[in-house]
């Protein structure tokens, strides 16, 4: 797996939570995220974070939090069928990975011994999934992993 060191910023991002088991159930929240990112003008440019806010390893299916996001501006005025969050920006580990969900889930099971071997430590945050620009052409995503400082 191909890897790089990237600084990310802190983000402002509207997002929609699915709560319950992981799985083809999180594809529908995120259509459903893109369907009102079209409608207000944000997806051609935009960058989209994919977000699994829980381990299955640990908490139980159904309460995995799945969150849908999509980076917005400052000055972007949300509506009410969306939720505001903020992401934490810092040090990230960023993979980039064949947009499969066979390749992603592989991905996940080599990342912390890619992180163990390679000297670096998980921060306590969230693991992303990053989708940028033109999603229907580009076959990869960007899962960032958090490291401490």
């Amino acid at each position: 797996m191909k890897s790089k060191i990237e600084t990310l910023p802190t983000y402002r991002v509207a997002y929609l939570r699915r709560v319950g088991p992981y799985g083809s159930a999180n594809y529908e929240v995120m259509e459903k995220l893109k369907a009102w990112a079209k409608e207000k003008k944000l997806l051609d440019s935009a960058t989209i974070f994919a977000i699994p806010q829980d381990n299955p390893e640990t908490t139980v299916p159904e309460n995995c939090r799945f969150d849908a996001c999509i980076v917005v501006s400052e000055e972007f005025q949300l509506d009410d069928t969306i939720m505001e969050n903020e992401l934490p920006g810092g040090r990230y580990l960023v993979y980039k990975v064949e947009h499969t969900a066979e390749e992603i889930q592989k991905a996940y099971k080599e990342i912390f011994s890619s992180l163990q071997s390679n000297g670096y430590q998980f921060d306590n945050k969230p693991i992303m999934e990053r989708y940028v620009g033109d999603m229907t052409s580009n076959p990869y995503c960007e899962i960032c992993v958090p490291l401490k400082q």
